[in-house]
C-alpha cells in the first residue's frame, strides 16, 4: 500500500514538468520552441496553442483540439506561419510591451506578426471556441485568429468578404494549398482550384446559373457561419444541417488537401472524427485531381484513380499534380491527324467555345483547323435535342463517369493510332497521396572569433566584394555588347510563353516601317503587317516602355495562355530595350466602331455580336487561367472577322487579377474611354469585374440605337449628365413614357434607322432590356456577364422572322 502511495505521488510530482499550460501570455512574455510543452490551453481544455512539429526541425505556431484521433496525435485547425515554418533553436512568439505580438525565426527573422500596437496592459488568450485573441484587460480585442483562417472554421467563425479558407498540400504538408473557399465578386460562397498553372471555379457547378444551384447573388453581405449545432449558413442562400443535428459535439468545418469541404464531428466513444456532410459527392468533379493531360476515375473501394490519356506519359512519377506529357509530335497539317475515341470522358473548360447544333463532321473539322486544338468533345443534348461540339486547347480537369453522356475525340497522329489506343494506368490512390514532410535543418555556430581572425575576415569579404563588383561590370559590358546581334536572333522564350518571340528588326520589316496605321488608343497604335509566312497580322506598340522586362514577360506569358473564340489570339511580342510590341491576328472588317455606321450589321449580326462579347468577356472574368478584367470595353475594342463574328481586343496588361480576392483590387490610376466608365471609377469605389459588364451595357445600347457616347456625338440634350448617362436616360424616357402604349412603339422611337423595318422586336427588346439592367448605378444590381450569356442564349435559338 506504501509503495502504491509513494507512485501516486511521484506521477503527481512528475505531471507539471512533463507539460506547462499557460492561461495567458502577457506584454514582455514569450512561448518557445525549445520548450514545445509550454502551451497555451483553453479554459475548457478542449483547445491548445502553441509550437507543433511540422517537420524535421520545423514547428509552426499552431491551435489544435487535445484530444487524439487515430490518424493524428492532433487535430490543427489554425497556424500562424503554415508557409514559413520556424527553426526549433532560438524561435519564439512573443508578445512585446509595444502590444505587438510577433514569431521569430532563429532569434533574428519575424515571420509573422499581429501588426497591433497598444499602451495598456495586454494578454494572449485562448477562448473555449478555439479562437486565440490578443485584449486588453477591459476585454477589447485587438486580434482574433478567427478572423484569419487558414484550412478549418470552428462554430461562431465567421467567413466574410475579407477572408478564406485555403487547404493545406496535404495530410503530412500543412502549408497552403490549391483549393480555396471565399465568397466571390458575384457574392457566392465558392471552391476555386488555384494551381501552379491554371485555375478554374468548380463549386456550386458551374454549368448551372445561380438559382439553379440554390444560389442568390443579390445578398451583399457575403458572410457564412458555423453554429453548434452543425448548421452551416451563407448569405447566398446555403444551407447545409450536419447529419448528427444536436449540441456538445465538437465541430469543424475544413476544406481538405483533396478540394471537397467536410463538415466533422468528434466521436467521442469512437475516438475519431466522423464525416457529418460534405459538398461534392463526386470525387472526380474537383478540378486539379490528376493533373493535366490526365483522367480521374472514381472506384467505391480504393478512391479515386488517375491515368495518363493514350499516348500520354505522367511528367512526375511521384506526384499526380503535375500530370501527364505528350509522347508524339503533332503536326498542324489536318491530313496528318486522327482522332481516337475515348467515351465518357470530359474535360471541363479550356476550349474555344461550345457550339449546339454542329454535326459529327462540322466539329471534328473545326478542331483540325486549330493547329492548337488537342481534342473535341461531343455530346448529344437530349432535352434539346441538339448536339454540342467543344474543340478543347487544354486538356484539364478531366474525368471518366457513365454518367457524362458524351465522348472525347483525343488527336493523334494517323501514324500513332494503332499504338496509342489504350489508356495508361498506374493504378496511383490519389486521395491517401501526401507530400514529403519540410525540412528546417539549420546549424549555428556559438564560438567567437577573436580580434586578429575578424580583421582577416573582414579583409577577405572586402577582396572578395570588390571582386563581384568586377564581374558585374564586366558582365554588363558584355551583356550590352550582345545586344547589337542577339536581336536578330530568332527563338521562343519556353520559360516564360508558349508562343513566338520576334525580333524588333522583323516587326520593322513587317510593317514595312509601321508605317499602315489601323488603329490608335491609349495604350499604344496598331499597324497592320505580314510576317515572313505571308501572314497578316495587327502589331501593337505600347506606348508605355517603363514595364521591367521580367514583369512584362509574365504577364504575356499569362496572356498569351488565353484561348477563347471570342478573345482576340496573340501570336507573340517582342520586348527589347525600351520596346514592348505585341503580335496579334489580323481582323479583316476591323473594329465595332467602324461598322455600326454602315448598313453591314442587321439586327442578327448585333445580336450575335452582343452574344459572342459577352462570352468573351465572361471567359475573361470566370473561366481564364487568370481573373482579367478588361476595364476599357468599347466597340472600338470589339474586332470582326471575316463572318463578322466579334473577338474583344485589347486586354490583359496591367489589368490581371489574383484569385485570392478582387476586394484587394487596385488600379493606379482611372483606366477606361470617357462614355463608357462605370460609376465606380468616378466616385473611387472598389473595381470589381462589374465595370466591364456597365460597360457592356452602353455598347449594346450604341448597337441598338446607333446613338454614340462618345465625344458627345447624340442629339440628346445632357443637362449635365456624364454621355453614357444621357444615352441610358434617354431610353429610358422612352420606354417608361410609352407605357401604356404597344412595346412597337417605343422600340421604334430608339432603334436605329438602319435596321428600320428589318428588325425581330422581340430580340432587340431583350437586348434593350438586359443592357439597362448592366448600366444599374449599384454594381450589386448588374448581372456577371455569365448571366448575361445565359440570357442571351435562352432566346438566341428563338425562330428568326
Amino acid at each position: 500500500m506504501a509503495t502504491l502511495i509513494l507512485f501516486i505521488l511521484s506521477l503527481a510530482l512528475l505531471v507539471p514538468l512533463t507539460s506547462t499550460y499557460f492561461p495567458t501570455l502577457r506584454k514582455g512574455s514569450s512561448l518557445s520552441t525549445e520548450k514545445p510543452e509550454d502551451v497555451l490551453s483553453s479554459p475548457n481544455g478542449v483547445f491548445s496553442a502553441g509550437f507543433y512539429p511540422v517537420g524535421e526541425n520545423a514547428y509552426c505556431f499552431a491551435i489544435w483540439f487535445n484530444h487524439s484521433s487515430h490518424s493524428h496525435p492532433h487535430t490543427i485547425v489554425w497556424m500562424a506561419n503554415r508557409d514559413q515554418p520556424v527553426n526549433g533553436r532560438r524561435s519564439k512568439l512573443s508578445l512585446l510591451k509595444t502590444g505587438n505580438l510577433i514569431l521569430t525565426d532563429a532569434g533574428k527573422f519575424t515571420v509573422w506578426a499581429s501588426n497591433t500596437l497598444s499602451r495598456s496592459p495586454l494578454q494572449l488568450s485562448l477562448n473555449n471556441t478555439g479562437n486565440l485573441v490578443l485584449h486588453t484587460l477591459e476585454g477589447d480585442s485587438l486580434w482574433e485568429s478567427f478572423d484569419f483562417p487558414t484550412d478549418t472554421l470552428l462554430p461562431q467563425q465567421r467567413l466574410t468578404r475579407n477572408t478564406k479558407v485555403v487547404s493545406s498540400k496535404s495530410q503530412s504538408n500543412y502549408s497552403s494549398g490549391f483549393y480555396k473557399l471565399f465568397f466571390n465578386d458575384d457574392n457566392l460562397l465558392s471552391l476555386v482550384y488555384d494551381g501552379i498553372e491554371i485555375s478554374s471555379l468548380y463549386w456550386p457547378d458551374p454549368t448551372l446559373v445561380s438559382w439553379d444551384a440554390g444560389r442568390s447573388t443579390y445578398n451583399s453581405s457575403r458572410v457564412a457561419v458555423l453554429d453548434s449545432l452543425g448548421n452551416f449558413t451563407s448569405s447566398d442562400n446555403l444551407t447545409v444541417m450536419s447529419a448528427d443535428n444536436r449540441m456538445g459535439l465538437h465541430r469543424r468545418l475544413t476544406v481538405d488537401f483533396d478540394g471537397n469541404i467536410r463538415l466533422y464531428s468528434w466521436e467521442k466513444e469512437e475516438g475519431t472524427w466522423v464525416i457529418s456532410w460534405q459538398a461534392i459527392q463526386k470525387p472526380c468533379t474537383i478540378h486539379g485531381t490528376c493533373g493535366p493531360n490526365s483522367i480521374c476515375s472514381y472506384v467505391a473501394d480504393s478512391g479515386r484513380k488517375c491515368s495518363c490519356l493514350p499516348g500520354y506519359e505522367m511528367k512526375n512519377l511521384t506526384n499526380w499534380s503535375h500530370g501527364c506529357k505528350r509522347k508524339f509530335n503533332l503536326s498542324c497539317n489536318k491530313k496528318d491527324s486522327g482522332f481516337l475515341l475515348l467515351s465518357h470522358v470530359e474535360f471541363y473548360g479550356y476550349g474555344t467555345g461550345e457550339v449546339e447544333n454542329y454535326t459529327f463532321s462540322q466539329c471534328k473539322n473545326s478542331c483540325l483547323q486549330l493547329c492548337n486544338c488537342k481534342a473535341f468533345q461531343f455530346k448529344f443534348d437530349e432535352g434539346k435535342g441538339s448536339a454540342k461540339c467543344s474543340p478543347k486547347t487544354l486538356l484539364y480537369n478531366g474525368y471518366r463517369s457513365p454518367d457524362f453522356k458524351g465522348d472525347l475525340y483525343l488527336r493523334v497522329p494517323k501514324s500513332n493510332l494503332l499504338s496509342t489506343n489504350s489508356v495508361q494506368e498506374f493504378h496511383l490512390d490519389c486521395s491517401s497521396e501526401g507530400t514529403v514532410l519540410q525540412v528546417l535543418n539549420r546549424t549555428y555556430v556559438k564560438s567567437r572569433p577573436n580580434g586578429t581572425v575578424k580583421i582577416v575576415l573582414w579583409f577577405a569579404c572586402g577582396l572578395g566584394g570588390l571582386e563581384v563588383v568586377c564581374i558585374f561590370l564586366v558582365w554588363c559590358l558584355l551583356i550590352r555588347g550582345q545586344q547589337s546581334w542577339g536581336a536578330d536572333k530568332q527563338g521562343y522564350l519556353p520559360a516564360a510563353t508558349g508562343f513566338r518571340k520576334f525580333t524588333y528588326a522583323e516587326l520593322k520589316k513587317a510593317t514595312k516601317g509601321f508605317s499602315e496605321e489601323i488603329g490608335r488608343g491609349a495604350g499604344g497604335t496598331v499597324y497592320r503587317g505580314v510576317l515572313s509566312d505571308s501572314r497578316v497580322v495587327a502589331i501593337k506598340r505600347l506606348n508605355e516602355a517603363n514595364q521591367g522586362e521580367s514583369e512584362f514577360l509574365a504577364e504575356v506569358s499569362i496572356i498569351g495562355r488565353i484561348n477563347h473564340m471570342n478573345l482576340i489570339e496573340m501570336w507573340g511580342y517582342c520586348v527589347e530595350g525600351k520596346h514592348r510590341i505585341l503580335v496579334y491576328e489580323y481582323m479583316e472588317h476591323g473594329s465595332l466602331a467602324e461598322n455600326l455606321s454602315s448598313n453591314s450589321l442587321d439586327w442578327k449580326k448585333r445580336f450575335e455580336i452582343a452574344l459572342g462579347t459577352a462570352k468573351g468577356l465572361a471567359y475573361l472574368h470566370e473561366e481564364c487561367l487568370e481573373w482579367v478584367l478588361h476595364c476599357d470595353v468599347k466597340p472600338q475594342n470589339i474586332l470582326l472577322d471575316s463572318n463578322y463574328h466579334p473577338k474583344v481586343a485589347d486586354f490583359g496588361l496591367s489589368k490581371l487579377q489574383n484569385r485570392s480576392g478582387l476586394k484587394n483590387s487596385s488600379f493606379s490610376r482611372i483606366r477606361g474611354t470617357r462614355g463608357y466608365m462605370a460609376p465606380e471609377w468616378i466616385f473611387n469605389l472598389p473595381i470589381t469585374s462589374k465595370v466591364d459588364v456597365y460597360s457592356y451595357g452602353i455598347v449594346v445600347l450604341e448597337m441598338v440605337t446607333g446613338k454614340q457616347t462618345q465625344m458627345g456625338v447624340h442629339p440628346m440634350d445632357g443637362g449635365g449628365e456624364t454621355e453614357d448617362r444621357r444615352l441610358v436616360t434617354w431610353v429610358r424616357e422612352k420606354m417608361n413614357r410609352n407605357k401604356a402604349a404597344t412595346t412597337a412603339s417605343w422600340m421604334e422611337e430608339i432603334i436605329d434607322p438602319v435596321m428600320e423595318g428589318t428588325y425581330e422586336m422581340g430580340k432587340m427588346e431583350i437586348l434593350v432590356g438586359m443592357a439597362l439592367q448592366c448600366v444599374e448605378e449599384d454594381k450589386d444590381a448588374r448581372p456577371s456577364m455569365s448571366q448575361v450569356v445565359k440570357m442571351l442564349l435562352s432566346h438566341e435559338n428563338d425562330h428568326y422572322n
